[in-house]
Order: structure tokens, then sequence, then C-alpha cells
């Protein structure tokens, strides 16, 4: 794929449009002009929703993000989805997936909640899948979602961000037309200990004739230490390296891939998580040139785009990660349905409505559900450079579009 420069990028989105997408959109702007917007006329009787992200523990930061994207929604719609007042109760999930599991429970049996959102740990969408079910309710959730989750066909849990395994398989076949040589795998598990997003990537990569170096490598997640890889890394003959990390590990792990100096023409791609949000804050200039696949890149040239950046800076004083997008994005999701569902609304009614909405006119770009309760979403090329005087992801390149 040829590249394209920042400026050509973005004038093909702006003229591309939602094409290929073509179902009713859903606006996710605030316009009290717009007689269309749910948000004009109350309702109904107000309704809580419930919000279940870590406050504490190594997912912390990724709540915040979450936090924010959801709440900036309600702020700029006078605190209302679907024309009724929200009261939303936020349950701290914690870092493991029993505490996860132990939030939404207290949200579903004692809050009496209509709806839940949030959650950050794909462990914990896994684990209170069950008690979703059961109960009923639907979850939005906007951070990544479990490979493992999409074989069991949930009906009351849909996803406004990705599939785990989404990032490395969008990247693979850019990957392999442009690694220069054999590419070295390393990444971590899941907070659950599976791998399946490096399994993932690699297949992929394979399938797209792209050649390995060696074995892919693996170390447990929370993993802070990664001088005995990146020299395996170094040893083995490798052009450029895959790296699926996120959190503090990704952290570690751009710092430490750094200060190792591999030569100059040696080439890092990685999922989106390995410079995204506060993440690339920390690692600085350590994070310069790595190119990532991810749903979002805060450069789309698109109006919902635009009005998000400047409403979010305004709010919050950082640029928006796809972390509080995608959880900007659950609010909205909330608000066309609640509106939708309004006469008999009920858990069970909401549920049917969020099956029935159509294209969703998002910052990132016009998506929908598909039949997994899933986005069918652009998927986009990343390098990290400076956008201005700000070290940023910026757009490259439109990778493909998946769901």
């Amino acid at each position: 794929m040829s590249h394209l420069n920042r400026r050509q990028a973005l004038r093909l989105f702006a003229a591309a449009g939602a094409a290929g997408l073509a179902a009713p959109l859903l606006s996710a702007c605030s316009d009290s002009e717009d007689p269309t917007d749910s948000t004009a006329v109350p309702g109904g009787p107000p309704i809580k929703i419930g919000m279940i992200v870590p406050q504490n523990g190594v997912f912390k930061e990724f709540g915040t993000e979450l936090d924010n994207g959801f709440s900036l929604y309600l702020q700029l719609h006078d605190g209302r989805l679907g024309g009724r007042q929200v009261t939303l109760v936020k349950a701290d999930e914690g870092e493991s997936a029993d505490s996860g599991k132990a939030a939404a429970a207290k949200l579903i049996k004692e809050e009496k909640v209509l709806a839940l959102t949030g959650v950050a740990n794909p462990a914990a969408m896994l684990a209170m899948r069950q008690d979703i079910e059961d109960a009923k309710i639907p979850l939005i959730g906007s951070s990544a979602s479990p490979k493992a989750l999409q074989t069991l066909g949930p009906k009351y849990i849909w996803r406004t961000s990705f599939v785990s395994d989404e990032p490395g398989t969008a990247i693979a076949r850019w990957a392999a037309g442009n690694a220069g040589g054999n590419l070295a795998i390393c990444g971590q598990t899941g907070p659950g200990g599976d791998d399946d997003d490096v399994a993932s990537f690699a297949e992929a990569y394979k399938s797209a004739g792209g050649q390995i170096a060696g074995q892919t490598r693996v170390l447990p997640y929370g993993t802070k230490d990664f001088t005995a890889m990146l020299n395996g890394v170094k040893q083995s003959g490798a052009k450029a390296m895959y790296a699926l990390f996120s959190g503090a590990s990704a952290i570690e792990f751009v710092k430490q891939y750094r200060n190792m100096h591999f030569p100059s023409d040696f080439k890092l791609f990685g999922t989106g998580s390995l410079t995204e949000g506060y993440v690339l804050k920390q690692q600085g200039d350590s994070a310069r040139d790595i190119y990532t696949a991810l749903n979002y890149s805060p450069d789309l040239d698109n109006v919902a785009n635009r009005r998000f950046i400047a409403d979010y800076q305004k709010a919050f004083g950082t640029v928006p990660s796809t972390f509080a997008m995608s959880s900007y994005d659950a609010a909205a999701v909330l608000d066309k349905a609640i509106a939708d569902a309004t006469r008999n609304l009920d858990s069970f009614q909401l549920n049917a409505a969020i099956g029935r909405l159509g294209q969703i006119d998002s910052p990132r770009g016009g998506w929908q559900f598909t039949q997994t309760r899933t986005p069918l979403q652009r998927w986009y090329l990343r390098q990290v450079r400076n956008d201005g005087a700000v070290l940023s992801n910026v757009l490259t390149a439109e990778l493909s579009t998946r769901g």
C-alpha cells in the first residue's frame, strides 16, 4: 500500500464520508436546533445507568478515559439520554475479573440499573457475561472485548470499541509489505492469561506472505523487564518487530526498546494500545516513528471528530484516546436507543432498540453494529510524530474495514 501524507489522507477521508455504510445516520453531536435531537424534549421519568470502571489498580488510567468520554456526552446533552434525566451510578471494576464481576452484580441487583457501560478489562467482561445474560440488562462495553466472547454469542453485550485481536489482523498485511525482511513478534498474554491476540496477528501476517524471525515471544501480562526479550530480537536478525503491549507494560517496553539502540532502519509496528492515550505521554520521544493500527486517530477530519476534540479538550485539557471516544459513542448509542424505546422502556425493550440502530455518526467515522454486536468500522494506520508542536499518533493511511 502506498503511503499517504497527512494532508492527502485527510482529504481522502473528508471526501469518502460514510461511503460503503448505507444505513441512516445517528448523530452523536449536540444541536438543539436539530428536530431529530432526542434530548430536545424530555421523554419520561429519570433512569439509572451503571458505569463499571476501574478506580484503582493497573487499569485505572483506562477507567478515567472511559469515564471522561461518557460524562462528556452527558454534559453536552443536559444530563439526559433519550430525553430522560440520567443518574449515572459508578462501581469500581478494580483490576481483576472477579472484582469486575462483583461490580456488575452490585449494579444489577442493588441499583436496579436500566443498562450498563464501561469495563476496561477484557477478562472482566467475560467473567460477568452470564450474570448480564441472565438479568437481561444490556451492557454497552466501551473497551476491547475478548475474542472468546465472540464464540459465546451474547445477546445483551454490545461493544462500541473492538474485539481484542482486530488491531493485529488490521495491520498484518501492511506489516508484511513493509517489514523489509524477517519480523520478530513480541507480546504479552491477556489479563486472563491467553495469547489469542498475538497468535491472531502471527496467523494473519503469515497468510499475507510475511516471514517470522524465530519463535513468537510472549511474556505474562504486567511484565516490566524486557531486556532478555529485546536482546533475543536483536540477535535473531529481524529487520522489524511487531509488539502487543498496553498500559504500564507498553510504557516500559517502548522505553527499553529505545535504550537498546536498534539499527536506524529497524522498524517497530504494533497495536494501537502500544502508544495510545496516557501511554504516549509517558513514553515521550522514545515512541517516535512507531507505527500502530487502531480504529481512531485524533486528527481524523470529519465534523463529529472536530466537535468531539474541541469539547474534550475544553473539558479535560487533553486530546482524547480511543477509549474516551468509544465511551462517548456508548452514550450516543444509549441516547438514540432510549429515545426509540421510550414508550415501553425497560431493559428488554432497550436491548431490542439497540439492535434496530443504524449507522452511528462517530468521531472515528461512520460505523454500525454487526450481528456479533461489535462495530463494523474502519481501521487506520498511525505513526508517532509531531502534529504541530505535540507528539501524536498521526494518521497516515486507511488500512481496512473490519467487523
